[in-house]
């Protein structure tokens, strides 16, 4: 079996036994073809020793070859699976010691600068400003918010229903303002970008489908030029925002969890230490023996 067909397998393998995201799976597909072809050889017919000099000569950061390394750990276990292998390679092999980087956020002031950026006026600037509010109310990754079907957001009962990653699924509340500006693009935006089409998906682009995830970054790049914020940006700015804002205002650590859809609190914990980075800050800058 050449390594085409072994990648191939394996992603449907992996796709049908875990409900990986579409981003994962081509993530993977993406690092085991970069492997495959650096190896030049079969993909079953190798040890630690090639993983190891691989990763010397991609020379990648710690982030990029933990990701690796799962990636192929997980791909070997198939073929292992498969009866193809015996041992996998990746068994004693660790993951990279990564330093902690806090993400970038948004204070509440910037949020509302932001926010406040798009044209109401406008049926793309109704749209944005939906989208933005429903990304900052309730926190969603957005390859949630670009996806999100129209049958999956009730504004009566005032929630959305989300499908993560994993596929796991969660029920989250929405504000009172974000509701207000998804029932005005539904009545004064979506129709018209409608225009003849049917689809599912709940945001649309100009031409009547849904949006891609490359389209929103610019979108709301652009419109943080506009407010005037000059820090560096990424699609889950709006959601750190979010889960900062909740943890400096009391909300318990689960219950954010909970709502970011994060399966290890751990992940979650980030926020406090963004917390305690700003309390430092400010003893620093206020008390007399700061």
């Amino acid at each position: 079996m050449n390594n085409t067909t072994l990648i191939e397998n394996f992603l449907d393998y992996y796709w049908l036994s875990s409900g990986a995201s579409q981003n994962t799976l081509s993530a993977y597909q993406s690092d085991l073809k970069l492997f495959s072809k650096w190896l030049n050889d079969d993909l079953s017919h190798i040890n630690s020793n090639h993983i190891n000099d691989y990763f010397k000569h991609r020379q990648l950061s710690a982030a990029t070859q933990s990701r690796i390394l799962t990636c192929l750990r997980i791909f070997y276990q198939y073929l292992i699976t498969q009866q193809l292998i015996k041992n996998n390679p990746t068994a004693k092999l660790h993951h990279p010691k990564q330093t902690q980087k806090l993400p970038v956020f948004l204070n509440i002031e910037e949020v509302d600068r932001l926010l406040n950026t798009p044209d109401k006026n406008t049926i793309f600037g109704l749209r944005d400003r939906a989208m933005l509010e429903l990304l900052y109310s309730c926190g969603l990754r957005v390859s949630e918010l670009i996806t999100l079907d129209y049958h999956n957001i009730n504004l009566n009962e005032e929630y959305i229903r989300i499908h993560g990653k994993g596929n796991k699924e969660r029920l989250l509340p929405m504000g009172e303002v974000a509701i207000d500006y998804l029932n005005t693009y539904e009545k004064k935006a979506r129709p018209f970008l409608l225009k003849s089409g049917q689809t599912d998906h709940y945001f649309l682009s100009n031409r009547g489908s849904g949006m891609s995830r490359q389209n929103f970054f610019y979108i709301i790049k652009a419109y943080a030029v506009k407010a005037g914020i000059d820090k560096p940006l990424s699609p889950h700015t709006l959601r750190h925002a979010f889960a900062t804002h909740l943890v400096q205002q009391g909300a318990d650590l689960r219950s954010v969890q909970l709502m970011l859809g994060h399966s290890d609190i751990s992940t979650t914990q980030i926020y406090t230490h963004i917390q305690n980075v700003q309390l430092k800050s400010q003893h620093a800058k206020h008390h007399p023996r700061g």
